[in-house]
This record gives structure tokens, C-alpha cells and sequence, in this order.
């Protein structure tokens, strides 16, 4: 342990409102990745870096964190509504986590979230992330430049996401934290017992599914993995329809579906990327009143041991990111502490 860092536990301890202050800085990006996409969406995304106390040493590097949040939460929600700011100061000048920079980015859409997979509705957001957002924060900020001081984490849907990635991208990724994934796998309900159908087929616009929820979070999911540019207004191939007051499947969709969206499919196609991390770990609420995340979420770990992939996982008592935030949060308890012993400094 650096002197510095046990400077910063012994001031914390005598003077524990006296934590170290890091700073936020927020640019406006215009990403390529995202051009041209069907449904319009702006390509000008919010960036926002937090940058540890001793940032402004000269010559000194940080390992990079990319932070990927959950539906409707752009660059500055983790700050605006979670206090991200103090939470990563107090974790600095404790000694939780050595100093890092924090990444996080504005992957919302209409319909909630982009689910962080390239698409030609709404924009490539894989590539968005990977080849554009990496590059501009390496080319802007003192970070430790390589896979091995870069880890993802990610909340719900993030978490989703960062699994993804993480996989798909081991050479820019060394390490993932999810904070309670959401489809990792089938639940208990078939996906489309979820979606108001009659809604889908007459709306006109996006805006005429505000209020129903599970509407929104499925037309997200169908537009990033059953993505139809021809098919405005919702912008996706529909993988199931009602005639006459019974819902069809097309099970050549539900498949295609299936097999893009559920990581647990992923995971076999990607089992040896997964193998190259220096750290994987995914945690879950057993509170979630939605037992499908806590049912996928045990099946995922039965689904990474038969093909031999190392991680770590937990379920724990809390609810639908209910214990995430916060000093006694996940975050602050597992999800830092885990960079800081995957990640180089």
C-alpha cells in the first residue's frame, strides 16, 4: 500500500467529513457509431469523467471504470441522483480503491436504453462505446491505456450490457461487475406474456406507449435485437402478433431473439473471451418482485460452470437495486473493492 493512499485512510479516520475531492467533467461528444440510425436519435451524447483527488499531479495514470446505467439514466444520473461524486471521494480517501477515473455516458432512448448492442434503429452503441468512447477518454485523460487497468461495470440493464461487452470485448476489458443483470436468461414467463400487444400494433408513436412500462422496456429489447429500419414508428420486426384477440408467435423471431438477447446463449459463444478476464463478477436481489431476474440469474451461473468459466456471483437480501447506492451500498462494499483487487494501478 502506497504512502499516499495511508495518508488518505489516517485523514479519513481522524476527520472523517474531510474526504479528498475529486472533480466532474462533462463534454458534449458527437459519435459517429450513431449516424444514420432509423429512428432518428440524436448522435451528440453526454460524456461525464470523474477524476480523483491527485488527478492534477503531473505524470500520474489511472485505471479506468465504465459505468453503464439502468433505463432513462443518462451521463449524470449516477451524480445527479445517487451522490456518485462522494461516494467514489470517500472511497478514495479510505483506501477502498486507489484513485480512478469514471466513465459513464448517455445511452438512453426514446423507449429507455439501448441495451449497449449495435442496431440499425437506433444507432451502434456497441461500437459507439468500444471504438469511439474509449479512445476519446484515453486521448483526453492520464488513464493506464490497456485492458488491464479498464474494467465495465454496469446497474440492471448496464449490468446487462456490461456482461456484453465485456465479453465480446475482452481486448479492451480486463474485468466486469454487474449489479443485478437483467436477461441473463429465460424467467418463469415467456417474454411475450410481458408486452401490452394491442398497444404495440396501434401505437403511432413512441410517445403512445408512455405509462405502460413493460411496453417500453420490450420495445427497447425488440429494437436492439429484432431491429427492422422499414418499419416505423417502434422501428423492430415484431416477434409475435395478435389476430383476432390470440397472440401468434413467429418462432423464427422468438429464436433470433432468444438467441441475441439472453447472455446466457452469449456465453457459449463467447466462453473463451469470458476465460481471458482478469475478474468477472454479477450479483443479485433475492427481493426482486420480479422472480424471472432471480431465477435467470441462478440459471446463468449453472450455465457458466458447464462451460468452465471462472466468475464470481452472490445473491443477496435486497431488492430491485435497493442496495446499490450509498455507503452501506454495493457499489461502495463489492463492486470498488473487486476493481481494486482485479485492476492494475
Amino acid at each position: 500500500m502506497s504512502v499516499r493512499v495511508l495518508l488518505c485512510m489516517l485523514i479519513a479516520l481522524l476527520w472523517p467529513g474531510a474526504a479528498l475531492a475529486g472533480t466532474l467533467d462533462h463534454a458534449r461528444v458527437d459519435f459517429a457509431s450513431l449516424k444514420g440510425n432509423a429512428a432518428g436519435l440524436p448522435t451528440v451524447r453526454g460524456v461525464t469523467v470523474y477524476l480523483p483527488d491527485g488527478y492534477a499531479e503531473k505524470g500520474r495514470r489511472f485505471p479506468t471504470i465504465y459505468y453503464l446505467s439502468n433505463f432513462f439514466e443518462d451521463d449524470r444520473a449516477p451524480y445527479a441522483d445517487h451522490a456518485a461524486q462522494e461516494l467514489f471521494d470517500r472511497a478514495v480517501a479510505r483506501g477502498v480503491i486507489g484513485g480512478m477515473i469514471v466513465v459513464t455516458a448517455d445511452f438512453t432512448t426514446p423507449a429507455g436504453g439501448s441495451w449497449y448492442v449495435n442496431s440499425p434503429a437506433t444507432g451502434n452503441w456497441e461500437d459507439m462505446l468500444v471504438r469511439e468512447l474509449v479512445p476519446w477518454v484515453d486521448a483526453r485523460y492520464r488513464t493506464l491505456a490497456g485492458r488491464d487497468s479498464r474494467g465495465i461495470a454496469g446497474d440492471r440493464m448496464g449490468g446487462h450490457g456490461a456482461i456484453r461487452i465485456a465479453m465480446r470485448h475482452p481486448e479492451t476489458f480486463g474485468a466486469v461487475y454487474a449489479l443485478h443483470p437483467i436477461g441473463t436468461g429465460p424467467g418463469l414467463q415467456t417474454m411475450f406474456s410481458r408486452p401490452n400487444w394491442q398497444l404495440l400494433q396501434d401505437a403511432g408513436s413512441i410517445d403512445a406507449l408512455r405509462g405502460d412500462g413493460y411496453s417500453l422496456i420490450f420495445t427497447s429489447i425488440f429494437q436492439a435485437h429484432l431491429p427492422d429500419a422499414a418499419r416505423p414508428p417502434l422501428f423492430f420486426a415484431p416477434p409475435a402478433r395478435l389476430r383476432d384477440g390470440r397472440l401468434e408467435v413467429d418462432a423464427a423471431l422468438a429464436e433470433r431473439l432468444n438467441a441475441s438477447f439472453f447472455l446466457e446463449r452469449q456465453a457459449a459463444l463467447h466462453a473463451d473471451n469470458l476465460k481471458r478476464l482478469r475478474g468477472f463478477m454479477f450479483d443479485w436481489g433475492r427481493g426482486d418482485t420480479v422472480a424471472d431476474h432471480i431465477v435467470s440469474n441462478q440459471a446463468f451461473t449453472r450455465t457458466l460452470d458447464a462451460f468452465g468459466i471462472p466468475y464470481e456471483a452472490e445473491e443477496y437480501r435486497g431488492g430491485w437495486g435497493d442496495r446499490h447506492w450509498g455507503e452501506d451500498g454495493r457499489i461502495y462494499t463489492e463492486m470498488l473493492p473487486f476493481f481494486a483487487r482485479k485492476l492494475v494501478f
